[in-house]
This record gives C-alpha cells, sequence and structure tokens, in this order.
C-alpha cells in the first residue's frame, strides 16, 4: 500500500511558492538603484553560494534529525531551550513583518488598475490592506489552511506571467546596452572600490527574496519520504537562483540603469507594460496578486504555527497555544494581526515601508539561519567519525554561517539593531514560559549576558531611530 503524504514535486512547489512572493516584481528596480550589472552578477555568484550551502544545510538535517519538529528546533536541540527561543521569536518577527511586504507591494499593484491605490502610502491603502490581512486572519481562524497542492496550483500561476515576461527580455535583449555600464556609470572601467559597495547594496535585496526556502523542510514530516524533503530544497533553490538572478539581469538589456531605477513599484508590471503595453502591465498585475495572495495566506499562518509550536515546547507560555473549535491559535493569530495593523499605519509617514519590512524581515530571520548554520556545523562534527561526507557538510555549515553573518553587517546591522527592540518584550515570555515549567526557575548567568546584550542592543537601535541615524524612509 502506498504511503499518503505529500511527493517531490508538490514539495519542490512550496519552496519555490514560499519563496516567491513580493521581492521578485520588484528586484529589477531594487538591484538597479544600487548596482550596475557586472556587480549584480558579483553579488548573485556570492548570495548564491551562501543560500546552497543554507539549502544544503536545511537538507542534511531533515534526513539526519527527522524527529525535530519546527525550524526553531535545530536550535534548541543544539544549544538548549533560550537559543530555540531566540531562533523562533526571530523566525515569529520575520514571518508577520514579511506580511507588512505583502501588503505595501499588493496595494501597489492593484494602482495598475485603481490609481487610487497607486502610491500605496494614503489612507485607502491601508484600509485596504488591513481588509485583506483581517479577512485572510479570519479565514484561518476558522481552520481556512492553505493546502499543499494548492501551494502547486499558486506556484505555476506565479511562474507563467514570470516565464512570459523572460521570454520577452530575452527577445528584446540588447547586449550594447546591457554592457554599456556593466561596472557603473564610468563605462567599462573597473574599480574595486565603487563595485564592492555596489554588491554591499544589493545583498539585503538577494537575501530577501529567499525568505521561505525552507519551506519543504517544514512540511517534512508530511513527505511520503523524508528524502524526498530534501531534495525538494535543493532543486527549489537552484531554480529559484536561475529565476531571481535571470529576472534581475535582463531588464539591463532593454533600460538604462537610471530608467530601471526610476520605475514605479513593482516594477516588473511597469517594465512589462514598456515592452508590450498596457497588456503586458496587467499580464504582471495579475500574477502579483496571485502570487501574494498565495504566499500571504501561507504566511499568515506560519507566524502563529510558530508561536504554537513553541509554546508546545514551553518556550513561551502555554496560553499563546490556546486553539479555538477549530483547532486554530487564536490567540497567536489574533496577536500577530495586531502588530501587523500598527505597522500598516507606517505607510501614512514613509514612502519607503516595504524596504523597511523585507529588510527588518531579513534581519530576524538572519538569527534563524545562522542558528539552523550553527547546528549544522555542531551535529556534523560530533559525527564526523560516523558519517562518510561529514567534513563537507561542517564546511557547509560553515560557509552557511558566515554568509548570514557577513551578509546582515555588510547590508543591513542597523535593522538588526532594531529586531533587538522586538526581542526585548519576547524575553518577559519566556522567563514566564520557563516558570510555568519550573517555578523555581533563574536564568542561567549565560541567558542573562545575552539578555543584556539584546536589551542593550535595542535600547541603542531606539535611540539611533529617535535621532533620526536609522531612518524608515
Amino acid at each position: 500500500m502506498q504511503k499518503k503524504g505529500i511527493g517531490l514535486m508538490t514539495l519542490i512547489a512550496l519552496v519555490v511558492s514560499s519563496s516567491i512572493g513580493a521581492g521578485i516584481f520588484a528586484l529589477s528596480s531594487d538591484v538597479a538603484t544600487v548596482a550596475a550589472p557586472g556587480a549584480v552578477m558579483i553579488a548573485w555568484l556570492i548570495v548564491g553560494i551562501g543560500i546552497l550551502a543554507l539549502a544544503l544545510s536545511f537538507s542534511n538535517l531533515v534526513i539526519k534529525r527527522p524527529d525535530l519538529e519546527g525550524i526553531f528546533a535545530y536550535a534548541q536541540a543544539g544549544f538548549g531551550d533560550f537559543a530555540g527561543f531566540l531562533s523562533g521569536w526571530g523566525y515569529w518577527l520575520s514571518a508577520w513583518l514579511g506580511n507588512v511586504a505583502f501588503a505595501t507591494v499588493l496595494v501597489s499593484s492593484l494602482g495598475y488598475f485603481y490609481p487610487i491605490f497607486k502610491t500605496g502610502h494614503n489612507i485607502p491603502s491601508i484600509i485596504l490592506a488591513s481588509v485583506i490581512a483581517w479577512s485572510l486572519t479570519y479565514f484561518v481562524t476558522r481552520g481556512v489552511e492553505s493546502a499543499a497542492v494548492l501551494n502547486a496550483i499558486v506556484a505555476i500561476c506565479k511562474l507563467i506571467p514570470l516565464f512570459v515576461f523572460i521570454i520577452l527580455a530575452i527577445i528584446l535583449f540588447k547586449v550594447n546596452m546591457f554592457t554599456k555600464t556593466f561596472w557603473g556609470n564610468v563605462g567599462t572601467n573597473f574599480s574595486a572600490i565603487d563595485v564592492l559597495t555596489q554588491v554591499k547594496g544589493c545583498i539585503m535585496v538577494m537575501m530577501w527574496v529567499f525568505v521561505g526556502i525552507e519551506g519543504a523542510t517544514m512540511m517534512s514530516s508530511r513527505a511520503k519520504n523524508k528524502k524526498d524533503a530534501s531534495t525538494a530544497t535543493i532543486i527549489g533553490v537552484v531554480g529559484l537562483l536561475v529565476i531571481y538572478s535571470v529576472v534581475s539581469l535582463l531588464p539591463y538589456g532593454y533600460l538604462s540603469r537610471t530608467e530601471l531605477a526610476g520605475l514605479p513599484r513593482p516594477a516588473l508590471v511597469y517594465l512589462f507594460q514598456h515592452m508590450i503595453g498596457p497588456i503586458g502591465g496587467a499580464i504582471i498585475s495579475i500574477g502579483l496578486v496571485i502570487s501574494i495572495l498565495g504566499a500571504w495566506l501561507s504566511w499568515t499562518m506560519l507566524p502563529a504555527e510558530t508561536v504554537m509550536l513553541m509554546s508546545k515546547d514551553q518556550l513561551l507560555p502555554k496560553q499563546l497555544a490556546k486553539a479555538n473549535r477549530f483547532n486554530a491559535p487564536h490567540i497567536a493569530l489574533l496577536t500577530t494581526q495586531i502588530l501587523i495593523q500598527l505597522f500598516l499605519f507606517t505607510l501614512l509617514f514613509t514612502n519607503k515601508a516595504y524596504e523597511f519590512a523585507y529588510s527588518l524581515c531579513t534581519a530576524a530571520i538572519v538569527i534563524t539561519y545562522s542558528f539552523v548554520a550553527a547546528y549544522q556545523i555542531k551535529f556534523s562534527w560530533i559525527n564526523r567519525r560516523t558519517t562518510k561526507n561529514a567534513w563537507f557538510q561542517v564546511a557547509v555549515g560553515v560557509i552557511a554561517l558566515v554568509f548570514e553573518i557577513v551578509g546582515i553587517i555588510l547590508a543591513g546591522a542597523q535593522f538588526l539593531l532594531l529586531a533587538m527592540i522586538a526581542y526585548i518584550p519576547g524575553l518577559y515570555f519566556y522567563v514566564q514560559a520557563q516558570k510555568q515549567k519550573n517555578p523555581a526557575y533563574q536564568m542561567q548567568t549565560k541567558e542573562k549576558v545575552i539578555s543584556i546584550l539584546i536589551i542593550i542592543l535595542g535600547l541603542i537601535g531606539l535611540l539611533l531611530l529617535i535621532l533620526g541615524k536609522i531612518k524608515l524612509g
């Protein structure tokens, strides 16, 4: 009798579906704002190596530790409850901040059809985004879930307009346009310092579009075969690398860097409109709406599910795991949605809400990904005598960890400081959870040191925000 569960192709689609959201539709202008095509290619090489190392870490651990559930479980298994909390809280922050980014781009894409939403930074835009967000939350509280097969269908709907764009962009590609300012505004002259600056500017944008590659790992317990989840992660990430790099580089062969950087958001909509007229913008806009709604529904569930799993593992108070009669974690869902709503109000005060949300989202998930890489190193080292490719796996973990740490330092250390602000209330919830488990609980010395460091960094971030050194727009 064949085992029921999710198959390989559906798992691959899950990796693609959970990663391709809003980022790819703004990618062409986001990279053009900071870099010329030569620097973009170097950045993709660096990011590709780092992301593949992270994917290989997920691929290895899902096979070697099939008993672990939830991405934060790797940190918990390797470094204790407090590390598990830090990892899970970072993932929760990333998930709901990603929804804010979804909201800003979705509203802007509807502006193609309804000009009142075109800026995405007015009261009608906030009302529309809020209605969609609360509607999705309501559906999830009623037990409505985005099934794996539905995710596969959504993934196909996302890819069709992207492939149409890629084919047309190849046809219209002009080599002389692409090479005219290959390294920047100084023609073909190569300046190492200038290129390095451009590469640094690309890192955060490129890291953001890979948030979600753990999709197959998160669903591994429901796979027909654990190896399928491992294989799907690698195939999915390689596929994403190809799609993202092509979508970001081909436009340089059609418009100048200045023209690309000046396109309204989401840039791909207006780029395709420029190529074939209004029908092009409509095609990409429809694909974008489907893409974001599908991803948004999934990512409405993820933060709540993460909180619920952490509560069950006693990393957060057990009250947060409370489910309603539809078996949905309604307390966690409601709490998360209130925070999203508060963040949506920033649309009134800045035209950089999307950049701010995805940067903070990426900074938060780097913490989670870093713990995955660290556990990959530790687990592979401990088992080096009994595993054939242990040294390779250690090297993979080291590359992934270095990439995550260096990436965030180079591209967005200020956003890591802001993420620390959001960790401060989490520390209170962690202590309460530990006291529920053991009334005599007292923080260990290392937990106190790390907590103090988080509070100090958070206060520094808050001070810099108040002083205007860190700007929302």
